[in-house]
This record gives structure tokens, C-alpha cells and sequence, in this order.
């Protein structure tokens, strides 16, 4: 079959839509189906083999991130010659809408992965957020419902979308893991690439610098982690909006010769940069299932996490790390534990790569293909 992806962002833009994108993308090909995606443009004009890119424009809040601009008079045209078979969208605006419209039109299923809790986004808009937040939802919800199938991450995300009023089937599959890319890895390749003492305990934390990622619990839990053992170090690796504020929040909180903002790494490079940490921490609470988790386990790290929406189905409690409420005493506590115990982290970072087995991504690819095969016959 030939899928038609509509995403509002994708390479060389980094976030779990995107790394979702690329799997399952990879995934589905191996599988022998040929995959076609619809993308911002940014900056770049290079070939890319079945990749077409949209004219965009620069977000103003988020200069790394492009926003599309969806006209294409000459698009119905070019699927119908492109004899795409059904197309799936990655967000209900902008490329999710055009893709819609075009589903409509050639009389294609429509499908929509649910990546993101989008009415927790809404501080990044001016308007009153008591009313955009039910705005977002109601908007997000009767998108989903003009769709012949949604796909959530989490099964917590499915109840939550069948309780916000979404009708039509809805169907559980994480984002998988490619396995391999976290095999033989170089434990130190962190530690040197960032020129890090050898004592130190690393804590690794992987997400945009935004709002949303919770990331000024993070420091004020480390604040308090740092004080009672000071040969920790917390590594955040991303970029965004609140750098300046988080860098600054650092020196008020006297930890800024402890932490390290280390930017963006490649896609080749994260594995590496997972494997050379000793735990991984993380307090987002809007995540529908928090993939960087997962890629932690797969390289071996235990995990401590606020549990909240789909991560708290990404750490199984108590085994391969640790879930605890919003609370920076109870989540300190339980970072301190692991970075007090030699023993338990290895114990809860070997469980952790088993438990990653699970969500190998040629499996979870499968079970796509099942429900696109279902669509089609």
C-alpha cells in the first residue's frame, strides 16, 4: 500500500512526532509499503526520495520550528498520480488539515495519530486560557471524529479522548523503539564529549526547553538532590523558549556550576548521549507517552517521573525505576535512592532495557499495518 503522511513538522526538526514519523516510516517500508510525506520546508532544497516539502514560515516564538503554509492547488492531482491509498496526519492543523481536505476529496480513509495533549499548550497564546483550553479541545475532538481511525500512544490517551467525546475507533500503539541503534554502545562518549568528571552521577534529562516539559521542577528538585550529594550533575539536553529563564533560574538556585545545558544532538548521537547518564529523570505531565523514556530504558538507565497521563504507562513502578506524584520532596527522594545505590540502578537499568523490548518498533509497525489493511478491505 502507499501511506501519505501529513505532518506539521519533520526532519530536520527533532521532537517524538517527528522520531514517530521516522520509525514508523522506516518500519512500514521494511514491511514493503511504500511511505510518501507531506512537511514544512526549512530552508533546505535538496532532493529527498518521496519527501515534499511546503513553503513555511519561521514560528516567532520558536524560531527552529516551521510553520507550513498549506496550498497546493495542484496536490489532489498529484496523489491520485501518486496512486496514494490512504493518508494518516500527525496533527489536526495546518498539513493535518490540508490532509484532511485531500482524504475528502479523493474519497481516501482518513487516519490521525493523537501525539499531543494540545490544551496543554495554550500558554503559548494570548487569549484568555480558561476558553482557549475548551476551545483547543473541542476543536482537537470533532477533528478526530471526522476520521476513520485514531491511533494514541497510551491506552490512558484513548480513554481520555473516548471521555472527551470521541466516537469513532480508537486504537492503542506506542511509538516504537529501534532496538539496534542502542546495542554496543560507548558508556564515556558523554561524559568526554561534555568534558565531565569521571565521579560524577549523571542525571539526564531529554526535552524541549518549553513550558510544557516541566523542566523548572526539575531544578528545583535537583537543587535539593545536588545539596545532599554534591558529586551529581544534571544534564539537560534540548533547546527552547525558556533556556534564558531556566539558566537563570540556575544561578538563583545556586546549582549553576552543576547543571549543563548541552543543546540538541543528532540522531546518531542520542543513543550514545542516554548510554553515558546513570538515570534518567523527567516531570513533564503533559506527555501522551513520553518516547524519550522509552529510548532511556533501551539504553539502560532507570527512570524516576512524575506520573501523569501516558508516561505513567512507560515506567513500570518500582522495577525498572521509579513513578511519583508532583512533588518535588516525594520525586527527589526517589532520585536520591538511586543515586545513593549502585547496586539498585543496575539492577532497575538492566530490567528497564528488558522492559524496552516490548515496544520494538518492527512490532509496533505491524500492528499499524494491521489496522491500515482493516481500512482498506
Amino acid at each position: 500500500m502507499h501511506i501519505g503522511i501529513f505532518t506539521d513538522s519533520y526532519l530536520p526538526y527533532t521532537s517524538g512526532v517527528v522520531r514517530s514519523i521516522v520509525t514508523f516510516s522506516n518500519e512500514l517500508r521494511r514491511l514493503g509499503h511504500r511511505v510518501s510525506i507531506f512537511a514544512p520546508s526549512y530552508g533546505t532544497s535538496r532532493f529527498e526520495k518521496d519527501i515534499y516539502r511546503f513553503r513555511s514560515l519561521r514560528a516567532p516564538t520558536f524560531k527552529e520550528f516551521a510553520l507550513a503554509i498549506p496550498v497546493a492547488p495542484a496536490l489532489p492531482r498529484a496523489l491520485r498520480e501518486l496512486k496514494v491509498d490512504l493518508i494518516h496526519v500527525h496533527s489536526p492543523f495546518l498539513m493535518g488539515r490540508l490532509g484532511a481536505r485531500m482524504a475528502r476529496q479523493l474519497g481516501l480513509p482518513l487516519v490521525i495519530t493523537y501525539h499531543t495533549l494540545y490544551e496543554e499548550y495554550v500558554h503559548y497564546f494570548p487569549l484568555v486560557p480558561g476558553l482557549m483550553r475548551q476551545a483547543v479541545r473541542r476543536y482537537t475532538v470533532s477533528f478526530c471524529n471526522r476520521c476513520r481511525l485514531v491511533i494514541t500512544p497510551t491506552e490512558t490517551i484513548t480513554a481520555y479522548l473516548k471521555k472527551n467525546g470521541v466516537k469513532v475507533p480508537v486504537v492503542s500503539i506506542p511509538t516504537g523503539i529501534e532496538l539496534d541503534r542502542f546495542q554496543n554502545l560507548d558508556p564515556f562518549w558523554l561524559r568526554k564529549y561534555l568534558q565531565l568528571p569521571p565521579e560524577e552521577i549523571i542525571l539526564l534529562h531529554v526535552g524541549r526547553l518549553g513550558k510544557e516539559k516541566n523542566i523548572t521542577f526539575i531544578l528545583q528538585a535537583f537543587a535539593l538532590i545536588h545539596q545532599e550529594v554534591p558529586a551529581t550533575r544534571l544534564v539537560l539536553v534540548g533547546s527552547g523558549p525558556l533556556q534564558g529563564a531556566l539558566q537563570s533560574m540556575t544561578r538563583t538556585l545556586g546549582i549553576s556550576q552543576a547543571v549543563t545545558f548541552a543543546g540538541s544532538f543528532s540522531f546518531d548521537q542520542m543513543p550514545a548521549v542516554y548510554a553515558g547518564a546513570d538515570l534518567f529523570i523527567f516531570a513533564s505531565v503533559t506527555e501522551t507517552q513520553g518516547l524519550v523514556i522509552g529510548e532511556a530504558k533501551a539504553a539502560g538507565l532507570p527512570v524516576v517521573a512524575v506520573k501523569a497521563y501516558g508516561v505513567q504507562e512507560m515506567v513500570d513502578n518500582g522495577r525498572d525505576g521509579f513513578l511519583t506524584p508532583l512533588d518535588i520532596n516525594a520525586f527527589s527522594a526517589c532520585v536520591l535512592q538511586l543515586v545513593k545505590d549502585l547496586n539498585l540502578r543496575r539492577q532497575m537499568g538492566e530490567q528497564a532495557r528488558q522492559n524496552a523490548a516490548a515496544l520494538a518498533a518492527a512490532a509496533m509497525a505491524r500492528r499499524l499495518e494491521v489496522q491500515y489493511q482493516s481500512l482498506l478491505s
